[in-house]
């Protein structure tokens, strides 16, 4: 299968015309070399967190990630529109997992998850919040 992506641009609503919208297909030139016959399905947005019944996660199972990646840098190598590569790189960053960052306790010192409550200046885990605030 010679798979490749295919980026359609939608048109923008009357009411923001500076927002554009992009359609990703992938389309198997082994089949034709025109668009609608050679059609296999829409790649979506996100994978892991997305539907899980898409079309392309269906065809492709497990492998469905890397060849999300790869069909992206192969069209990003080959696309000469400025504005669609920023959108491809930025689908590209959509598929790398996010980790997330861990901070220092202001009190105690211990590492933990990020849930900062805006009214207090410092980042507190929750046994030192308790501790210091109380049932506030």
């Amino acid at each position: 299968m010679n798979m490749s992506l295919q980026v359609f641009e939608l048109n923008s609503k009357e009411d923001n015309p500076f927002q554009r919208n992009f359609r990703f297909a992938v389309v198997d030139f082994s089949k034709s070399e025109s668009y609608p016959s050679n059609f296999v399905c829409m790649l979506p947005l996100k994978l892991g967190a997305g539907k899980t019944d898409s079309v392309f996660l269906k065809l492709f199972g497990n492998k469905s990630l890397e060849q999300a990646k790869v069909l992206l840098t192969a069209a990003l190598k080959v696309e000469n529109d400025s504005v669609i590569k920023a959108e491809i790189e930025r689908r590209l960053k959509l598929l790398d997992p996010v980790q997330s960052s861990q901070i220092k306790c202001s009190s105690c010192g211990k590492l933990f998850h990020p849930q900062r409550i805006r009214r207090y200046r410092k980042n507190f885990c929750q046994v030192c919040m308790k501790k210091r605030y109380g049932n506030r």
